[in-house]
C-alpha cells in the first residue's frame, strides 16, 4: 500500500475520526484512569505537531504526534494505524518522522507511554525496532501502574 505522511492539523473530520477510533480501541484494552489521551484541541496546540498518513485517495490511515516538553524532552503521542493499514510499515515511518523533527529541533530525548497488555505488542515492536528501550515513568505518569509501559530513546 502506498501512503504519504505530512504534518497536518488534527482539527479535520477524518482526523477526529482517527482519534475517536484510537480512543475506543484503547478504552477496550486499558481502564480509563490509566489512559492518557489528548483531545484534538490539545493536539492542535503549538507545542504539538501531528503527522497524518494518507493513502492515494486521501483517506487518513494513521497518525502520531510529537509533543514538546521542557528540558529537551519530546513525547510521542497518539500513535494509531487503522486495522486495514497495519503491517505495511506505516507506524514505523510515522515514528521516523517524529524522530526526525525532534532531532531537527534539537531535542535530546523522546519518550512515550503505551499499554501493558498483550494487545499492544505490535506497538512495542514498532518502538523497539525504532531503537526505543523500556524505561521508568516520566513526567507525571504513574510509576507503578500495571497498565502502562514507558519507552525512551536518546537522540541528542
Amino acid at each position: 500500500m502506498s501512503f504519504t505522511i505530512a504534518a497536518e492539523t488534527p482539527l479535520q473530520d477524518d482526523v477526529r475520526a482517527l482519534v475517536a477510533a484510537l480512543n475506543a480501541w484503547a478504552l477496550e484494552q486499558t481502564p480509563r484512569e490509566f489512559t492518557h489521551h489528548m483531545t484534538v484541541e490539545q493536539m492542535s496546540e503549538p507545542d504539538t505537531t501531528v503527522f497524518i498518513a494518507r493513502n492515494e485517495a486521501g483517506a487518513a490511515l494513521g497518525m502520531g504526534a510529537l509533543k514538546r516538553h521542557g528540558e529537551g524532552l519530546g513525547e510521542v503521542k497518539r500513535m494509531f494505524t487503522r486495522p486495514e493499514a497495519r503491517g505495511d510499515g506505516l507506524a514505523g515511518r510515522i515514528v521516523g518522522r517524529i524522530e526526525a523533527l525532534a532531532r531537527q529541533e534539537g531535542l535530546a530525548r523522546l519518550a512515550l507511554e503505551t499499554g501493558a497488555v498483550p494487545s499492544f505488542s505490535a506497538a512495542w515492536r514498532v518502538y523497539e525496532r525504532a531503537g526505543f528501550t523500556r524505561c521508568g515513568a516520566f513526567l507525571d505518569y504513574p510509576p507503578d501502574s500495571p497498565h502502562n509501559i514507558y519507552y525512551e530513546k536518546l537522540i541528542g
